[in-house]
């Protein structure tokens, strides 16, 4: 088998763009948009962070996505780790149905 080991390496050093999609229980959409829109500036201030945009779905007022680039997966393990991703996470967990990171990789098709 045959590893191009240039395009492993530029896997490895690319960015690292991941999709969470976290969905509030019916009543407590408030509650979860108040806590994800206390993640944003911090998080865009961390130093491994590209883009960090936080999105309400259109089709479901439950619904928020977050639309994310990472320098790497060590930054992305760190941001996990802040104490505003502790918090918000402390504050809107049990008011969640559903939570669901997607790391991301590009489609060659």
């Amino acid at each position: 088998m045959f590893i191009d080991r240039s395009l492993c390496q530029s896997l490895l050093m690319s960015d690292i763009d991941v999709v969470a999609v976290l969905t509030a229980k019916e009543g407590s959409e408030e509650i979860v948009g108040a806590a994800l829109h206390e993640l944003v500036a911090p998080t865009r201030a961390e130093p491994g962070c590209v883009t960090y945009e936080l999105f309400s779905s259109a089709a479901s007022a439950q619904t928020f996505i977050t639309v994310e680039r990472w320098k790497s997966q060590a930054a992305l393990d760190s941001h996990m780790q802040t104490p505003h991703i502790q918090t918000a996470l402390a504050t809107a967990g049990e008011h969640l149905a559903d939570f669901s990171i997607h790391p991301l990789i590009p489609d060659a098709r």
